[in-house]
């Protein structure tokens, strides 16, 4: 992907999504610079700038963000289960601060684009691959309610920036994601990373909470960071695109296939359905970024939980 090739970059945080997104821009040519708190010294490029920043604090927004062309915004935090919600509520409250900061800091510096990262969980409760028209028909899940709204009303800030000022906006929607930098620790992990740790530190019996009939949409790290390039180069126009897999696959399937990338192929996983489980059926319909950005996932599930796996070993080693 040429199109990033010579632009500058401003990639804010540096976790699971923003890293991949670093290196997915430094890979297509980009000059980059790298926005966190406790910087990144994982990373080393000739081109990547890491300076750090409290995005709290508009002054730093401003900073760092001052000579950009392209903004991805992906500081912040995540749910999980088991969140309480006085902890819940921390998260929603910093998201919000730091997105609001990040537009506000674009559009006073004449940023050219900024991409911020909406959620599935705004979405309402439908049993099919749920289209982007559909996320305002009905309420979130009420177990994802504080943060769907929450990415919901993210949406909403970046409409208000696009409609007012001269920054494009690019709106994304990601289905579950997994790779190599995700947070693996067990008490607040997703459940991907949750069933991989667990499949490595050797549980048995490997317990799956509920039936094994949850249905999910499930992408490598990767895909997701080259579709992000494709949506910020080809639809900042604030119109909100889904970058998924498009397909779904039940956490039965997931956690036989966990199984079998760390080499315990011929175990059967036990279910509890007596344990509480989240929303039963989560796919996203991924037909705008294949038709409008020419998006398709490039990893399968097999050869993404393996080197996966692969990677957590040796960091656990």
């Amino acid at each position: 992907m040429t199109a990033f090739r010579e632009r500058h970059c401003l990639v804010t945080g540096c976790g699971f999504v923003g890293s991949h997104l670093v290196d997915a821009l430094l890979d297509a040519g980009g000059l980059v610079r790298v926005a966190s708190l406790s910087g990144a010294a994982h990373l080393a490029h000739p081109n990547l700038d890491v300076v750090q920043a409290d995005l709290t604090r508009i002054d730093d927004c401003v900073r760092v963000a001052t000579g950009m062309d392209d903004v991805f915004h992906a500081a912040g935090t995540v749910g999980a289960a088991g969140v309480l919600p006085t902890s819940a509520m921390a998260g929603i409250t910093l998201n919000l601060t730091l997105t609001a900061n990040m537009l506000q800091a674009a559009w006073q510096v004449g940023v050219k684009r900024i991409q911020v990262y909406s959620s599935s969980t705004g979405y309402p409760v439908v049993s099919h691959p749920v289209n982007e028209n559909e996320f305002w028909e009905g309420e979130p899940y009420p177990g994802y309610f504080g943060y769907g709204w929450m990415r919901r009303y993210i949406e909403r800030l970046g409409e208000y920036v696009s409609q007012s000022s001269g920054v494009g906006v690019s709106i994304v929607r990601p289905g579950a994601l997994y790779g190599p930098r995700d947070n693996f620790d067990p008490k607040t992990s997703h459940v991907i990373a949750g069933l991989i740790r667990r499949a490595i530190d050797g549980e048995e019996p490997f317990v799956v909470w509920g039936d094994g009939k949850d249905v999910r949409d499930i992408m490598h790290i990767r895909d997701f960071a080259r579709g992000c390039l494709l949506a910020l180069d080809q639809k900042a126009d604030c119109d909100p695109v889904n970058i998924s897999a498009g397909k779904g696959i039940t956490t039965g399937e997931l956690a036989a296939q966990v199984l079998e990338a760390v080499g315990r192929g011929d175990e059967k996983v036990v279910f509890d359905p007596s344990r509480p489980t989240a929303l039963p059926y989560r796919v996203l319909n991924a037909r705008k970024a294949q038709e409008r950005l020419g998006f398709s996932p490039q990893i399968s599930l097999g050869d993404g939980l393996r080197e996966t796996v692969s990677w957590l070993r040796e960091k656990l080693a």
